[in-house]
C-alpha cells in the first residue's frame, strides 16, 4: 500500500506541473519515460518537473517526456491516468469562446496561440525520414517487455540445460521462453497496422500467414516456403500493404457492402501478395542482414566495434538509432540473439565513466557532483539520460570523451567477436548492468559474460582518462569548478546545445532498444 502511495504521490506532483488535467491530450510510456500530448506547452513548469524527487530528467520531442526509469513508469503511468480522469470529470464546463468582435486577447490566450505555432512549426521540419522512424520505433517499443521476460526465462532454461538440473522443468521454461518469439509476427502486424492507420486485427491476420505451419505446402520462386520465412520484417511489410489496401476498399466499397467486402479483400490481397512475394524477398533481405553482421564482427570486429560504440550516442541524438530496432529483432529470430547490443551499450560505459571523471574534475561544484552521485546508480543500470542531459552535453567536451569511452568498449567487446567468441543479448531495452541476465553467446555463459564485463570496464576506464585529461579546458574549468547554487547547475541550466539535442528526440536512450 506505501508503494501505491508512492507512486499516486509522483503523479500527484508532475500533473500540476504540466498544466493540469485539462492540458493533457494523451498518456502513454515507454520503458522508461512517462510520454505526455500536451495542449500547451507553454504551460509546462520543466524546473519545478526537474526537482520533482522521481523525476530524472525531462525531454520535449514530438511528444512531453519525463523520465522516470524502468519499472517506476509502469506504476506512475496508471496512477497518472486515473488523476487525468478525476481531473477532467471535476472540471467545470468550458466557456463560449469569445467572438471575432470582442475585447482583444489575453495574455494566456496568445501564449496559447504561440504553443500553436510552435507545435506546428516543429511538425513543418520534422523530416519524413525521422517521422518514418518514429513509426518503426513505436511498432517494436510496446514488444521490449515481452522480449526482455523471454529472454530471461530463455537464459534460465539454458543455464538449468547445461547443468542438466530440472529436465522436466525446462521443456515447460522452453515453451514460455519461445512462445512469443514463433508468433512475434503476429504482434508486429497488429502494430504495424495500428501505427500506421488501419485495423489493427487485420494487420494481425496478415502477418499470422508468416508464422502458420500449412505455407510449408506452398512453393514460390521455385522452392517451398517454410513457417516463419521473413520474420518480422515480412510481417512489417504484410502489414503495411493491408493497410493500403484497406483504405483503398474503404473509398471504393458501398457503405452497405463495406463490413464484409472490406476485410475479406484485405486479408485476401494482401495475403497472396506476402505468400507468393513479401515471404520469399523478407526471407532473403533477413538472411543477408544476419550473414553481414557476422562478416562484419568476424572479419573487422575490432573496427566496427570501434565505430559502433563510439558513435551510437550521436546516432540517438539524431534520431536514427531507431532504424535498428528491426535489424536487433531479425538477429534475435535469427540467432536466439543481437551480436550489436552488447556493443552499442558500451556507449553507456563511456557515458558513466566521463561522469566519474567530471565528479573528480569540479570538486568545488557541489551542484554538478550531487548530480552525478543522484544519477550514476541508474546509468550503470543503463539508463543515460540523468548523466547525458545534467552533466556530460551541458558541459560539452565531456560527451565527445564519453563517446571515446564506448568506442574503445565496443572496440574490446567486438575484437572478442572477430577472434569467434560472439556475444549477444537475447532480447532489447535494457543496457549497463541490466543487460548481464540476458546475454548469450556460442562459447558457454562465462565466457559471454567475462566479455561483455570487460568491455564495462574498458568503456569506463576510458571514458574516465579521456575525459579527466582532455575533457576540460582552462576556460571550462574556469567557469565550473566554483561552488554554485544549484539553480546554476547544468542539470537546472541546460545549455542551448542541450535544449537543441533534447528537441530532436533522443528517444532510445532508454525507450528505445540498445539504451544506453
Amino acid at each position: 500500500m506505501a508503494t501505491e502511495d508512492k507512486n499516486r504521490a509522483t503523479a500527484a506532483a508532475i500533473l500540476p506541473l504540466v498544466g493540469g488535467a485539462a492540458n493533457v491530450s494523451s498518456i502513454a510510456h515507454c520503458m522508461t519515460r512517462l510520454r505526455l500530448g500536451l495542449h500547451d506547452r507553454s504551460l509546462v513548469q520543466d524546473e519545478a518537473l526537474k526537482a520533482v524527487p522521481a523525476v530524472m530528467g525531462v525531454v520535449d520531442d514530438d511528444t512531453y517526456q519525463i523520465v522516470l526509469g524502468p519499472g517506476t513508469v509502469a506504476r506512475v503511468t496508471p496512477e497518472f491516468e486515473k488523476l487525468v480522469e478525476e481531473g477532467r470529470a471535476s472540471a467545470p464546463e468550458p466557456s463560449p469562446a469569445p467572438s471575432p468582435d470582442s475585447a482583444p486577447l489575453t495574455a494566456e490566450e496568445l501564449a496559447a496561440q504561440g504553443a500553436e505555432m510552435k507545435a506546428a512549426r516543429k511538425a513543418k521540419n520534422a523530416t519524413p525520414f525521422k517521422l518514418f522512424l518514429r513509426k518503426i520505433a513505436n511498432i517494436f517499443v510496446p514488444l521490449i517487455p515481452a522480449l526482455i521476460g523471454c529472454g530471461i526465462i530463455a537464459g534460465l532454461n539454458g543455464l538449468l540445460v547445461n547443468l542438466e538440473w530440472l529436465p522436466s522443468v525446462t521443456p515447460a521454461l522452453a515453451a514460455m521462453a519461445s512462445g512469443f518469439m514463433a508468433l512475434i509476427a503476429v504482434f508486429v502486424g497488429y502494430n504495424t497496422a495500428k501505427e500506421f492507420g488501419g485495423t489493427p486485427i487485420l494487420g494481425g491476420a496478415v502477418a499470422a500467414i508468416i508464422v502458420f505451419p500449412g505455407v510449408a505446402n506452398i512453393e514460390a520462386f521455385g522452392q517451398k516456403l517454410s513457417p516463419g520465412q521473413g520474420g518480422v520484417l515480412g510481417a512489417l511489410g504484410a502489414a503495411v500493404l493491408a493497410v493500403y489496401v484497406e483504405k483503398w476498399c474503404r473509398r471504393w466499397v458501398p457503405e452497405a457492402l463495406d463490413v464484409l467486402v472490406t476485410p475479406t479483400l484485405t486479408v485476401l490481397i494482401s495475403g497472396l501478395v506476402t505468400i507468393f512475394g513479401l515471404m520469399y524477398v523478407a526471407g532473403e533481405v533477413s538472411t543477408a542482414i544476419g550473414t553481414f553482421a557476422d562478416w562484419l564482427l568476424s572479419n573487422g570486429g575490432a573496427g566496427a566495434g570501434l565505430v559502433l560504440g563510439g558513435f551510437f550516442l550521436p546516432l540517438v541524438m539524431l534520431g536514427l538509432h531507431q532504424a535498428l530496432i528491426p535489424i536487433h529483432t531479425t538477429l534475435i529470430e535469427q540467432q536466439g540473439y543481437t551480436v550489436l547490443l552488447p556493443i552499442l551499450a558500451m556507449a553507456g560505459a563511456g557515458q558513466v565513466g566521463a561522469a566519474i571523471a567530471v565528479y573528480f574534475r569540479l570538486p568545488r561544484n557541489e551542484s554538478i557532483r550531487k548530480t552525478i552521485k543522484s544519477a550514476l546508480p541508474a546509468g550503470f543500470l543503463g539508463v543515460g539520460e540523468p548523466l547525458i542531459y545534467g552533466v556530460s552535453l551541458p558541459l560539452g567536451r565531456p560527451f565527445i570523451t564519453a563517446c571515446v569511452g564506448g568506442a574503445f568498449g565496443g572496440a574490446f567487446v567486438g575484437f572478442f567477436n572477430q577472434l569467434g567468441d560472439a556475444v549477444g543479448s537475447t532480447a532489447i531495452g535494457p543496457s549497463g548492468w541490466a543487460l548481464f541476465p540476458l546475454l548469450d553467446g556460442n562459447h558457454g555463459l562465462g565466457a559471454t559474460i567475462a566479455i561483455y564485463a570487460g568491455g564495462l570496464v574498458v568503456g569506463y576506464l576510458a571514458g574516465f582518462v579521456a575525459t579527466y585529461f582532455f575533457g576540460f579546458s582552462k576556460d571550462l574549468l574556469t567557469e565550473f569548478n566554483v561552488s554554485q547554487e544549484p539553480s546554476a547547475s547544468p542539470a537546472a541550466t541546460p545549455s542551448p546545445a542541450t535544449a537543441t539535442t533534447a528537441a530532436s528526440g533522443p528517444d532510445a536512450l532508454a525507450k528505445e532498444p540498445a539504451g544506453v
